[in-house]
């Protein structure tokens, strides 16, 4: 089945630890085995420890696609090493640093925090090879984290506006749907990772839940 359940240091936010892309995931050195065999098994990836700036808050500084990795915070040689090997890493230095809870993108397109400069749209729009807008959901700048999207589908803070979820739509090519996570959690982009084969979720995820989540990723049981 392409969903699952975990945690990670006692916590269900997995999306503040985690980033994934259609080819890997990039957990901290803390990530339980049987979390990794989990994220392996339902996503279909292979999983790479790393660290930012001696953070393991992997999920909220990394943005990530097929194409590249965005990070805000100076790393060490040693931690750009770790991901140069996974796929052409940039660093950017602007106010919003941590750059997965401010860049929700896939494949396709990107969405980005609205107070990023114009330099900043394009270095990242060139780093992950993709179209970028400005925008917000539910009124939040932090769309990384009101978010979680994949090549298939996107799922949004439940209070996102129609004018927000039609920019969206449109900057990421997939089609969106509201949810919650985690029993009731509205930044759902904090609660779970995802690709196109599946998603991963924090265990207090409820059945409900997990529907919506399904049917917005376009993932099949």
């Amino acid at each position: 089945m392409p969903v699952g359940r975990g945690t990670v240091a006692g916590s269900p936010y997995l999306g503040v630890y985690f980033r994934v892309s259609e080819d890997y995931a990039l957990v901290p050195p803390m990530t339980p085995g049987h979390v990794r065999k989990e994220l392996e098994r339902v996503l279909g990836v292979g999983v790479h420890e790393g660290s930012v700036a001696d953070c393991e808050l992997l999920g909220s500084l990394l943005a990530v696609n097929s194409h590249g990795i965005v990070v805000g915070e100076r790393l060490s040689d040693r931690e750009r090493d770790q991901l140069e090997r996974i796929a052409p890493v940039l660093e950017l230095r602007v106010r919003q640093n941590a750059l997965g809870n401010n860049i929700l993108v896939n494949d396709r397109g990107a969405l980005v925090h609205p107070e990023f400069s114009e330099e900043a749209v394009e270095r990242i729009g060139r780093a992950l090879q993709v179209p970028v807008r400005r925008g917000t959901l539910a009124g939040l700048g932090t769309v990384g984290m009101a978010a979680t999207a994949t090549n298939l589908g996107v799922v949004v803070h439940p209070k996102t506006t129609e004018s927000e979820a039609e920019v969206v739509a449109a900057a990421l090519g997939a089609p969106v749907h509201r949810s919650t996570a985690n029993y009731g959690v509205a930044v759902v982009g904090a609660c779970l990772v995802a690709n196109s084969r599946g998603f991963v979720t924090g265990t207090p995820t409820t059945p409900v839940e997990m529907v919506h989540l399904q049917e917005g990723l376009k993932v099949l049981t």
